[in-house]
């Protein structure tokens, strides 16, 4: 039964889910891309990555369940900090949290036609690794007075087994730098719904914890990897890790 079902959910993705995530981005980016034209913003743009992220999680079958919202205060900027344990982490956060968000992601991701043209035209901060440059800080430095927040996922990678990996200091200096409260979220389920290197999706449950968020007035750079470590065991709370670890 288990081999029938994993076939099913196989040819489902293939002939199914693909042609209609590509249909969601292309229509979605299309009219993303369009309306930085009159709006620089890119508010509007987030408003289609946020339908393009409930219409991928409906098609495919994700329910989430999202507790600690209440913690957020409507108008602030933050740095929400979360694990990574598949693909559908990013529209299950963009469509969970009612925020202007923003993605810290490596600059390669903005050659991907479409949706790398919308992180691109909607004020995303894609940095090279190599040469991050000063003009990062002032872009950021320009989301943050227009309330608008960023999403960093600090171990750099996705999960293979749901075990939450070492979070990386350099991931929240921005968010030292700029004074801004970081929210470590916690997402669980999601690698059952999409496995790192499986091309296979399914129908699951999923559930988004919004902890408290937590200051860096007082954190200095030097401070950074044991603040990351912080971060890291407030979301490990909240994940499902396997029992080995």
């Amino acid at each position: 039964m288990r081999n029938e079902s994993s076939g099913f959910h196989f040819w489902r993705t293939v002939f199914y889910l693909i042609p209609a995530v590509s249909l969601y981005t292309i229509v979605l980016g299309t009219a993303s891309l369009l309306s930085t034209v009159f709006d620089a913003s890119g508010d509007f743009g987030h408003r289609c990555a946020r339908a393009w992220a409930r219409c991928i999680l409906r098609t495919t079958g994700v329910r989430v369940q999202v507790s600690g919202i209440e913690r957020l205060e409507p108008g602030r900027s933050y740095v929400f900090a979360s694990n990574h344990q598949s693909i559908y982490d990013i529209p299950i956060i963009f469509a969970s949290l009612p925020l202007q968000l923003r993605i810290i992601a490596k600059d390669s991701l903005g050659r991907i036609p479409f949706l790398g043209w919308h992180l691109r035209r909607t004020g995303h901060l894609l940095i090279d690794r190599k040469n991050p440059g000063a003009g990062i800080v002032k872009r950021m430095a320009t989301l943050v007075s227009s309330a608008r927040s960023l999403i960093v996922f600090p171990e750099g990678t996705r999960s293979i087994d749901g075990t939450v990996a070492r979070f990386k200091g350099g991931s929240f200096l921005l968010a030292i730098d700029s004074h801004l409260p970081v929210v470590p979220v916690s997402v669980a389920g999601s690698r059952y719904v999409m496995k790192k290197g499986r091309l296979m999706v399914c129908p699951g449950e999923v559930r988004l914890t919004i902890h408290q968020p937590i200051s860096t007035v007082t954190v200095g750079r030097q401070d950074a990897r044991g603040f990351a470590e912080h971060v890291r065991e407030v979301v490990r709370a909240g994940v499902d890790e396997p029992v080995s670890s």
